[in-house]
């Protein structure tokens, strides 16, 4: 706080002396040690106040900003949510009245669909043997 050497305090207690007396002198000794206590303890509690104070703060200022996060990510996720959902409503819209084909059960596994569709048929080998041509029917 102040910066009094040795030699300054060693002069203030001589004038003190002088000015006091021997008689007085340790009683205002005990009395200003006292104030400069409390003082010390004063200036100690408005300090450790301040800091938590500064603390709160920013609490409050980190908890702000997790609350900003949490919002952002909660409203992308129902964007995506939203976009997914109505492309499933896209699709379901576009397979409307389109009938289910045998190949598209979904219980089938991809190779064996991948196989059926790679093999002849019995009617189009019975005609490729015959010799008959298909014709598209208008």
């Amino acid at each position: 706080m102040f910066d009094i050497g040795f030699g300054e305090l060693l002069l203030i207690a001589v004038v003190a002396l002088v000015v006091l007396g021997p008689e007085r002198l340790p009683g205002a000794a005990r009395t200003v040690g006292t104030l400069l206590r409390r003082l010390r303890n004063g200036w100690e509690s408005v300090r450790a106040e301040v800091e938590r104070e500064i603390e709160a703060e920013e609490m409050k200022r980190n908890l702000k900003e997790a609350q900003e996060h949490i919002r952002r990510t909660s409203e992308q996720a129902k964007d995506t949510v939203r976009e997914g959902a109505d492309r499933v409503r896209e699709a379901a819209d576009a397979m409307k009245g389109q009938p289910l084909r045998e190949d598209d059960d979904p219980e089938r596994p991809a190779e064996q669909s991948a196989a059926a569709d790679a093999s002849p048929k019995p009617d189009d080998t019975a005609r490729a043997a015959s010799g008959e041509e298909r014709r598209d029917e208008r």
